[in-house]
């Protein structure tokens, strides 16, 4: 199960983001920031485009996630940011039920963390 966290702001120009050949969603500002945030603490990879939106692995204390990143204008001006965040298992892990993916997970609790902390980020929620 992945989780999914959602805000408002305009602290990035999602305007200036790389093409995304896929489809022209943007994303890959979010993916940019948690990349530099996140520097300290755990390797993540460069965004990268999808026709969804933008996605990155995230290796955490030995596990892989990917997070997904999309934006979309909103009347006031400001863009609505989606991350999602899913916790990559094995196989062996999904035939024995086993690492699943909770919303207590210390990987999704320390990004929400990373975002409630940001004066810029409005409107957060976690789904």
């Amino acid at each position: 199960m992945e989780y999914i966290i959602c805000f408002e702001t305009d602290k990035f120009d999602a305007k200036k983001e790389s093409a995304n050949d896929h489809n022209p969603i943007y994303g890959e500002s979010l993916l940019l920031w948690l990349k530099d945030q996140l520097k300290e603490e755990a390797e993540i990879t460069a965004p990268d485009a999808e026709d969804w939106g933008w996605y990155a692995y995230l290796q955490w204390k030995g596990k892989k996630y990917i997070l997904c990143s999309s934006a979309s204008e909103e009347e006031n001006g400001h863009y609505e940011w989606t991350l999602q965040v899913d916790k990559k298992r094995s196989l062996k892990e999904k035939l024995l039920r086993k690492e699943k993916m909770q919303k207590d997970d210390e990987c999704l609790q320390y990004l929400h963390r990373l975002i409630e902390n940001e004066a810029a980020f409005k409107g957060i929620t976690v789904e």
